[in-house]
């Protein structure tokens, strides 16, 4: 029997167990299931606790108030069956036994149940159908999810193409779970039916594609998985400027260099040809926020600087980008430590050096600006002398 260790959850033990006694966790009223379990029987250390019942989502509320927890809901979250329980500080999610009614391929309409089998068929992979006691630790495992996290295998629960069709996403989450959990080549079925069905990927809201294609590419080293989606066509519905992983092998392997964590917009950006306005495109399609989109087109600019004038004039962000991405590890750490310095000087120094005020206040303050930034942040003793010839230089014009 495979047992996990019961969580503690920071000082606040006590109150989730209140929780699941409330929920009837005795009388496997109430178990742990997904992400914490499986991520629990890895070793690693799970960010949330989600809990399910068979109470439905209104008495599971009345419950957790009557215990003396704190609780929040939603019409939305209701209907689905989705409370929210404040334990530590965190949010613990409640969410009632489910099957599906009926889905299109990116909404499904539920109904409750209280078969746990029936819940955990509705789930995408094996992995993460899992469930546990919260008293004893028990993982109840319906169809070879233990197995296969043994293995490295990431698979669809029952056939692939069915589970495709009830949610496309579910497209892009396997090759992002088998980048974080997969050993060796994608599980054949489940890869060929993600191949057979890419086209699905175009009738889903770019920001969904987004935010899991980013997670995606955010895991430690998803080079092999994008040659696997790359050598499928995965990308061609919705990214089809993405054609080779060379240039995203090449950055995986200077972030480990420069002990730099992974991120996915700076990811994406080596997936791009290195062009302005196809980053631009890219991020308009995506529809990433104006910061990521202009992050985005920064990192398709190559400019070779020290790392201190890269990050005063384009943010930590992007100046770690341009270097990584550039194959530049030492610049690159600079990069994202440096804390760039504040231009001391003001238009009204230079007015009060004798500069009459107008346009050619403004002019000759970028002047000094950029010579103090091309000479290395110089000290105000030097500011200064570089504001009286730049003074000087104006009004002898």
């Amino acid at each position: 029997m495979t047992k996990v260790p019961v969580p503690a959850h920071g000082t606040d033990r006590e109150a989730l167990e209140r929780l699941i006694e409330a929920l009837d966790g005795g009388a496997d009223g109430a178990r742990y299931i997904g992400g914490w379990v499986r991520d629990t029987l890895l070793g690693h250390d799970p960010q949330d606790i989600d809990v399910a019942t068979r109470l439905a989502p209104q008495e599971a509320e009345t419950r957790a108030k009557a215990a003396g927890l704190t609780t929040w809901s939603s019409a939305s979250g209701l209907a689905h069956g989705t409370i929210g329980v404040v334990i530590g500080g965190r949010t613990v999610e409640v969410t009632t036994l489910r099957r599906d009614v009926s889905t299109d391929g990116r909404h499904a309409t539920v109904a409750f149940t209280e078969d746990w089998r029936e819940d955990a068929a509705r789930r995408d992979f094996t992995i993460n159908a899992l469930s546990a006691d919260p008293l004893t630790g028990e993982v109840h495992d319906y169809f070879g999810g233990l197995a296969d996290l043994a293995e490295g295998r990431v698979r669809f629960i029952g056939d692939p193409l069915t589970r495709i069709a009830e949610d496309h996403l579910r497209i892009l989450r396997f090759f992002r779970f088998h980048a974080r959990f997969g050993t060796d080549a994608p599980d054949a079925e489940s890869y060929a039916a993600c191949v057979a069905r890419a086209k699905d990927l175009m009738a889903l809201s770019r920001e969904r594609i987004a935010a899991e294609l980013l997670k995606l590419l955010a895991v430690g080293d998803p080079v092999s998985t994008v040659e696997a989606m790359l050598a499928g066509g995965l990308f061609a519905p919705v990214l089809p400027e993405i054609v080779a992983a060379d240039r995203l092998a090449a950055l995986v392997a200077c972030e480990k260099e420069a002990g730099i964590a992974p991120d996915g917009l700076r990811r994406l950006a080596a997936l791009l040809p290195e062009d302005e306005k196809i980053a631009e495109q890219v991020g308009a399609r995506l529809k990433l926020s104006n910061a990521d989109r202009k992050r985005l087109v920064l990192a398709a600019r190559p400019i070779f600087a020290p790392p201190e004038g890269l990050v005063y004039s384009f943010g930590n962000a992007s100046a770690t980008d341009m270097t990584l991405l550039m194959g530049l590890a030492d610049r690159a750490r600079i990069a994202a430590a440096w804390q760039a310095p504040r231009f001391p000087l003001t238009g009204g120094d230079l007015i009060r050096l004798g500069l009459i005020p107008g346009p050619i206040v403004a002019a000759t303050l970028q002047q000094v600006e950029k010579q103090w930034l091309k000479e290395g942040f110089p000290n105000r003793d030097r500011i200064d002398v570089l504001a009286r010839d730049a003074v000087a230089a104006a009004q002898n014009k």
